[in-house]
């Protein structure tokens, strides 16, 4: 079987589908691997790289041909028509928000399985591409809103005075808020969190941060790891609780996402108003509408003295890790499918069911024919 990688086309994207620790396991595996040519330079993985472990380093009409296509981000429509036909591509999908991609693979008898619809379930945490990638982006949030702050996070007791620690509010407890929260108390910040799903106090409190309970009879449901949208009455009660703490927040880190739905807007123009000059924020829900409601898409502004920052994609800031952490997830995943021989297609098998989005021509995921039916 042909592995075939591509470089990613996205803009400022700077990852890699595979790292060449990766595609030494799968030549290993009797995989054969072939990679574009520049493809690993935004991870510092250069093309002699590949070729020591195995690779054999080709151009992207070639790629085209291969019987697996291996990418971080989706394929671009264009790509897609130059598939081979009945080959198979496994990449974050995000499959809800792209129905044209869909029809054009479905077109070409073209397989798809999406790293971002994997259970999260215990057997398939090697594969969970969501948590690695978000546990980067989750500590790199907080350096970044640390870098753009104008003081220190710890407490600092010097001969000319006594330095307050910085306070910082997360909003999500997921695995980016936790790591930010992990982060932020590992330079010295009070932290306090808020998250609509209770059951995440205990972990928000053994990271050594303070938890904020919304006072509600409303239960919260899940899906994926991911809370389900939630009651506008649910919304009001938690922006009239942060509304005090957020006053008094130097860094605001959002994380909160509804899987399939835009973000709920946590952080109204209001609340920025109220904030101190000078303070942060780090929407880092901002690729599906923000949890900032004046964020901006891949800027960093400055509103009401307060600087809010869009990032879209914050793990590609970190792409030797990133790379390295999404190339094991894909591994794993690919070798849970496959053998060298062929993929086992076992259709009832969970995770293959949970991230198998197009095949033999059909829409097959539900989760996805459900949204894109509404």
């Amino acid at each position: 079987m042909i592995l075939g990688v591509l470089k990613e086309t996205k803009e400022h994207e700077r990852r890699v589908a595979l790292s060449p620790e990766v595609v030494k396991l799968l030549v290993k595996k009797e995989f054969q691997v072939e990679i574009e040519s520049g493809a690993g330079l935004g991870s510092n993985f250069s093309d002699d790289d590949y070729k020591r472990m195995g690779a054999n380093i080709v151009q992207k009409a070639e790629i085209y041909n291969a019987d697996v296509i291996l990418k971080v981000n989706a394929p671009t429509q264009e790509e897609a028509s130059q598939f081979k036909s009945q080959s198979v591509v496994i990449s974050l999908l995000y499959p809800y928000t792209q129905p044209e991609l869909l029809d054009i693979l479905n077109s070409r008898q073209i397989t798809s399985f999406a790293m971002d619809a994997v259970p999260r379930i215990s057997r398939a945490q090697k594969m969970d591409a969501l948590s690695s990638q978000a546990n980067l982006a989750g500590y790199k949030a907080v350096i970044m809103g640390a870098n753009a702050l104008g003081k220190i996070f710890p407490l600092m007791m010097t001969a000319a005075g006594t330095i307050t620690p910085a306070k910082v509010l997360i909003f999500g407890a997921g695995v980016a808020g936790l790591q930010a929260i992990a982060t932020a108390k590992r330079l010295g910040a009070i932290v306090e969190v808020s998250d609509v799903r209770p059951e995440t106090k205990e972990q928000v409190e053994s990271l050594g941060g303070r938890f904020l309970i919304v006072e509600t009879d409303e239960e919260v449901k899940t899906e994926g790891g991911y809370a389900k949208e939630v009651s506008q009455e649910f919304l009001a009660k938690q922006q009239q609780l942060i509304k005090d703490k957020i006053r008094d927040a130097d860094l605001v880190v959002t994380t909160a996402l509804v899987m399939g739905k835009k973000s709920p807007i946590l952080v109204t123009e209001e609340m920025v108003k109220s904030m101190k000059p000078g303070s942060v924020i780090v929407d880092m829900a901002v690729e599906s509408g923000g949890n900032c409601e004046i964020s901006e898409y891949n800027k960093t502004v400055e509103k009401h003295d307060v600087i809010i920052i869009g990032e879209s994609n914050i793990p590609s800031l970190l792409p030797i890790n990133a790379s390295q952490l999404y190339a094991t997830n894909l591994s794993a995943l690919l070798l849970h499918l496959a053998t060298n021989d062929g993929f086992k297609w076992e259709m009832d098998e969970e995770i293959t069911k949970g991230s198998l989005i197009t095949h033999q021509g059909e829409l097959v995921h539900e989760f996805t024919k459900s949204i894109l039916s509404k």
